[in-house]
């Protein structure tokens, strides 16, 4: 019979469970504390600080105490990265000689390499950090259908794009979101888009990059609908991405006059996953329209400055940017 090599290995005197996934660090420290809990009674040799009130001094004294009929304690120390400078370093001296019936779980959602605390966890072996970061937005969907599977209730696939569109990234709030939807589900069939829509209500805010991408697109449509769900982005720094992209779109343009569609990326000194549509955008616009574009967004901005009403002088613009189509 195959064996878990990772649940094998010994336990070392410290994790750092790090990443923005939230959903990612539970499931760690879900498995960390069930193997604990294998080894002995918790519930006497546990101990939980925040990072953002705890003192180090008190940290290092939990983890020197002497575990109750186990042979090994479990303390955590959540928003690790909230941690004051002086009581981060001492956990760093603490580490420097840590209590071998000790294991001390520090969970963040980032700390810098190059901190002395990620340092010292990490001298203490390659699986001394556990590595949480998010999924790109373009996995999430898949990752979604699976989350549901265990749940017990299958979703299409534009059910799960509708989802991750209305809560947003965070994992977290994702499965409570598929929980609910599990329990008001009826029937066999695999939840569709419609039924999220009835079920869920909006909570995520369209990211403003993706209301760029449908001017670039000339999709007023989408851009009406994506502005109505922007809150919290002012028009003025919008027409500023906007017109920065409207550039970007000006050297596509000129490279696929040249015949050189292909050197947007190297032009633009991006990388080729952020500009891999803008050779299909420019193609939607002729060099007269993009430049007019331009210099009307420097227009619309002065109007902006000049006491007009911000978001109708920009809904304008946007409306006569994405004319034609």
């Amino acid at each position: 019979m195959p064996t878990n090599k990772k649940q094998e290995a010994p336990l070392l005197p410290v994790y750092l469970i790090v990443g923005e996934d939230a959903l990612k660090r539970d499931a760690v420290m879900k498995r960390l504390r069930a193997r604990l809990s294998a080894l002995g009674d918790l519930s006497f040799n546990a101990d939980e600080f925040n990072g953002e009130t705890a003192l180090g001094g008190d940290v290092v004294a939990a983890c020197n105490t002497v575990p109750f009929a186990s042979p090994v304690r479990l303390v955590e120390v959540r928003a690790a990265d909230k941690l004051k400078k002086a009581d981060a370093e001492a956990l760093v001296s603490y580490l420097s000689s840590p209590s071998g019936s000790t294991v001390l779980a520090l969970v963040a959602e980032k700390l810098a390499k190059n901190t002395r605390l990620y340092k010292a966890v990490a001298a203490h072996g390659k699986t001394a950090v556990i590595d949480c970061a998010p999924l790109k937005r373009n996995e999430l969907p898949k990752t979604v259908r699976a989350m549901a599977a265990g749940h017990g209730v299958t979703l299409t696939e534009g059910a799960a794009r509708a989802l991750v569109d209305l809560v947003g990234e965070n994992t977290v709030h994702l499965d409570s979101e598929l929980k609910k939807i599990a329990l008001a589900h009826r029937g066999t069939d695999a939840v569709n888009e419609h039924e999220i829509m009835g079920l869920v209500a909006r909570t995520a805010e369209v990211k403003p990059w993706e209301f760029v991408d449908a001017l670039a697109a000339r999709d007023a449509r989408k851009c009406l609908l994506l502005l109505g769900r922007m809150e919290s982005v002012s028009p003025h720094a919008l027409l500023a991405m906007c017109t920065t992209r409207l550039r970007e779109l000006v050297c596509a343009r000129a490279l696929a006059d040249r015949g050189n569609p292909r050197g947007v990326a190297a032009a633009l000194k991006m990388p080729d996953w952020r500009c891999k549509s803008h050779a299909a955008w420019a193609r939607g616009f002729t060099a007269a329209e993009l430049r007019h574009a331009i210099v009307s967004a420097r227009d619309t901005e002065r109007a902006m400055k000049s006491g007009a009403d911000a978001q109708a002088a920009f809904l304008d613009w946007v409306l006569e940017v994405t004319a034609g189509r």
